[in-house]
């Protein structure tokens, strides 16, 4: 009885080791964004905006990779935009996030992830290889329709999300995607300041 015990015990040790092995690391915390967007390029409803900044904590110069989907999870377009230290960038959802789809349809409605990460020789490639960093703060403004066709404006923060090595894959793949077949769409653009 006592060795049929060891042997397990072996058999188990083995199997975590060699699944460890094989275990991607995961992404720091502190470097996934999400937030939500309804009504871009909606008829009657006014522009809705990200703003990003860089608080600084990082010590120095990041990028915010940033991946615009549809609700069906389908990338619609990406890009990678600058932010220095205490500098403050903002996107429109209509002019820089939705305006040029790798579909060819402009999106109504989606999700917006942004990930924290470092700059590539002081710029902000395509983002296809990700280091990610911790710092970048986000909000987004989103106008919600209401009764007589009038809009109200809705500030959120953009949530923190757990941010996994298959995830970060799964991102620089399809924007790798965006890249290769794209023909210069699903390319968005970066906005003002910094």
């Amino acid at each position: 009885m006592r060795r049929t015990t060891t042997v397990v015990v072996c058999t188990l040790a083995l199997a975590l080791c060699a699944g460890y092995a094989g275990a991607q690391t995961a992404p720091p915390p502190d470097t996934l964004k999400v937030s939500y967007f309804v009504n871009a390029n909606t008829a009657g409803a006014p522009d809705g905006t990200v703003r990003m900044t860089n608080p600084g904590t990082s010590g120095g110069n990041l990028c915010a990779a940033i991946y615009v989907s549809a609700t069906d999870q389908e990338l619609s377009e990406c890009c990678s935009c600058f932010l220095s230290p205490d500098g403050l960038r903002t996107l429109s959802l209509n002019t820089d996030l939705t305006s040029d789809p790798l579909t060819g349809v402009l999106l109504t409605e989606g999700t917006v992830y942004m990930v924290s990460t470092k700059t590539t020789s002081g710029t902000c490639p395509l983002p296809t290889t990700l280091t990610p960093t911790p710092a970048v703060r986000a909000t987004a403004i989103n106008y919600n329709s209401s009764k007589s066709n009038l809009y109200e404006a809705t500030e959120t923060a953009s949530q923190d999300a757990t941010f996994s090595a298959t995830e970060q894959t799964r991102l620089q793949n399809e924007c790798g995607a965006v890249q290769l077949v794209g023909s210069g769409k699903g390319i968005c653009t970066c906005g003002t300041g910094d």
